[in-house]
């Protein structure tokens, strides 16, 4: 594994180790251990999305592991400038150890890695995030004790998180359904590979409209925000569009009974999710939140080491 940019680009194996290296990482951190193995690394965070969760748990885990994290916004660099991603790869690699970052367009992320030399991380994209997806099956499987043969039911808008879940149940062999409504569907090409990945697993990965056919029988379910960062006009259309896909306890009801709630946050209560849902005993989202930490100290340790 070179680069973290999306879960299909890795196998399942590469999957199962990063779960499996996160599970030990946080076990012996709150035992007291430190894990200073990135002592004398650098890992350059690329921001043109503003964030809270993905440069804390960054910084964080890179502090833990004994590193240097260096924030970058796009104010700070002459990337934001119109400097080319193929110079800012080369610069970048020359100084530091890894790069991630959070951004809009996935192909800022597929020429960084292209185009320089040290391991790229994908903190987020408008088309995948796949550290979230990391951090949400980490959740799963400690309240679940396991992921292959679930069920995890995501409702809401086909975006980056959808996508990123799709693959990593693919990977771990968790039966998947997508309830979005009509023309906010999951990208096609998406789709596709996550259902080749899933031939792999046994996983079966469904693809509906119906909010109520996807949450039954559910172990997890799964929301997130109707108006991702970038399509603030769209607001009013999309609560219109999405009023029918509220994860509320009529919805969440349809689920098994010890199924668990997850949301990435932020979250904005009363629109892709009541409050009795997310702030009820069923739901595991701070726990969800914490585990962006230990997921990503993974990937750094993996890749940096």
């Amino acid at each position: 594994m070179k680069h973290l940019i999306s879960i299909h680009d890795i196998t399942c194996e590469e999957f199962n180790q990063i779960l499996a290296l996160a599970q030990k990482l946080k076990r012996e951190t709150k035992e007291g251990k430190t894990h200073h193995i990135l002592k004398g690394k650098t890992l350059g965070m690329i921001f043109t999305k503003s964030s809270t969760r993905t440069r804390i748990s960054f910084e964080v885990g890179m502090y833990q592991l004994g590193g240097h994290p260096m924030f970058l916004s796009a104010n700070d660099m002459q990337l934001g400038r119109g400097e080319s991603i193929y110079d800012t790869a080369n610069v970048m690699s020359r100084f530091v150890d890894g790069i991630m970052i959070r951004t809009y367009a996935h192909q800022d992320v597929l020429d960084l890695a292209k185009y320089g030399s040290v391991p790229v991380i994908n903190g987020l994209t408008d088309l995948l995030h796949p550290c979230q997806a990391l951090a949400d099956l980490l959740t799963v499987y400690e309240h679940k004790g396991k992921l292959r043969g679930l069920k995890l039911a995501y409702v809401g808008d086909g975006n980056n998180v959808a996508h990123s879940l799709l693959y990593a149940c693919a990977k771990a062999g968790m039966d998947m359904s997508v309830a979005t409504p009509k023309g906010y569907e999951c990208n096609e090409e998406v789709v596709a590979n996550a259902k080749d990945d899933a031939k792999e697993t046994g996983a079966e990965i469904i693809i509906t409209n119906d909010p109520v056919e996807a949450v039954t029988g559910a172990d997890v379910v799964c929301t997130d925000t109707w108006v991702s960062m970038g399509r603030e006009a769209e607001k009013a259309e999309r609560v219109k569009v999405f009023k029918d896909y509220q994860v509320n306890s009529e919805l969440f009801g349809k689920s098994k009974e010890d199924s668990i709630f997850i949301h990435c946050l932020p979250a904005y209560r009363g629109y892709e999710v009541t409050e009795d849902v997310i702030d009820g005993p069923r739901s595991v989202v701070f726990d969800e939140a914490e585990n962006r930490l230990h997921a990503q100290k993974a990937v750094m340790a993996l890749l940096m080491i």
